[in-house]
């Protein structure tokens, strides 16, 4: 089995550290879907809290809290909002349709970000024959769109359409907490127009599960009953609640350290021939390969050799994700094997 030395695949292949680990360990624990177990009651706390919100509940993964949103605001036949890159159309196994029984209408934004008139011009008109429009969904930040940072404005502004259409509006907020610390906004002013959202523990926090959906408290307790059908109800959740309790609570502000590195990862590939870097707004990083000769496919190979690993985005684009696991010292290897592989093309 190779050996991978700097892995830039995701922001999910961070592992607990120790600080974490330990707080694992000594976690108080108790029956959570009795709602008796503290640490997972006050992950939901902290989370409900951050985001500004009524209530929260603790999820085994973002793809669920997404899911069990849908399913709360949308019946059959209904009609979801959401730019072409998101998560929710490309990489959620058809969910919204094989659950909620809705379609989804893709906007074209730029970089995972559409206005507001994309918005209203998507909204269907009242008619027998026309699916209703239940949902305008955000993904922040959008991460097929190269980590882009939504812009409270054209939040606020896509949010004014939902509210004048009686649409419920939901934040897919797997990165969110790095979009926080790019544009200063809090997560709370993020969230106040959103009836729902969530917050990723597994990415840059460095969690190894989970997700915490927040909404008012009446949006938490019908989503719980789909928790509960979706199979991801549980009991002493507290042992992996209490990592995500210990994120909030120390790896929040460093998510800054992951921006910086991106930066220089992009600066650094920036410089090899025939390299197109998309524009860095947070920890990710995407280029385009085409004019190197290579497929993304044959980098990629080749860069494991180097015992770095880069992930494949399309035929000829590539993502390199930073992490709380990978050091500048790291990044500036990683640089490094760009080069050699380049030139040895």
């Amino acid at each position: 089995m190779m050996t991978i030395e700097v892995d830039l695949h995701s922001d999910t292949q961070t592992r607990p550290s120790e600080g974490m680990r330990d707080a694992m360990v000594s976690a108080d624990v108790g029956d959570e879907q009795r709602g008796e177990d503290p640490s997972a009651n006050r992950l939901c706390e902290l989370a409900a809290g951050l985001t500004g919100k009524e209530a929260a509940v603790f999820m085994p993964s973002g793809t669920m809290c997404n899911q069990a949103a849908m399913l709360v605001h949308c019946k059959p036949g209904d009609e979801i909002i959401a730019d072409k890159t998101s998560h929710i159309i490309n990489s959620e196994s058809g969910g919204a349709a094989a659950l909620a029984g809705a379609q989804i209408r893709p906007v074209d934004g730029e970089r995972g970000v559409f206005t507001a008139e994309q918005a209203e011009e998507a909204i269907n008109i009242a008619k027998r024959n026309f699916p209703r429009t239940s949902m305008i969904e955000v993904e922040q930040t959008s991460n097929a769109g190269g980590g882009s940072v939504w812009p409270l404005a054209s939040i606020l502004e896509v949010a004014d359409v939902a509210k004048r259409h009686g649409l419920a509006l939901h934040m897919d907020g797997a990165r969110l907490l790095n979009a926080v610390v790019a544009s200063n906004v809090t997560a709370a002013d993020f969230g106040e127009p959103f009836d729902s959202l969530w917050i990723d523990l597994s990415k840059g926090l460095g969690c190894p599960i989970g997700a915490v959906l927040c909404g008012s408290s009446d949006f938490i307790e019908q989503a719980w009953s789909w928790k509960q059908r979706l199979g991801g109800a549980m009991r002493q959740s507290g042992v992996i609640a209490a990592a995500g309790v210990y994120a909030l609570e120390n790896n929040v502000e460093r998510l800054a350290e992951d921006h910086a590195s991106a930066r220089r990862f992009a600066d650094g590939i920036a410089y090899v021939s025939g390299i197109e870097v998309w524009p860095v707004e947070t920890n990710l990083v995407f280029f385009n390969l085409k004019n190197t000769g290579l497929t993304a496919q044959d980098f990629h190979e080749r860069l494991l050799e180097r015992g770095v690993r880069i992930g494949i985005k399309s035929e000829f684009e590539m993502r390199a994700v930073t992490h709380l696991d990978v050091s500048m010292d790291q990044v500036d290897r990683a640089v490094d094997a760009v080069a050699e592989v380049v030139a040895g093309a």
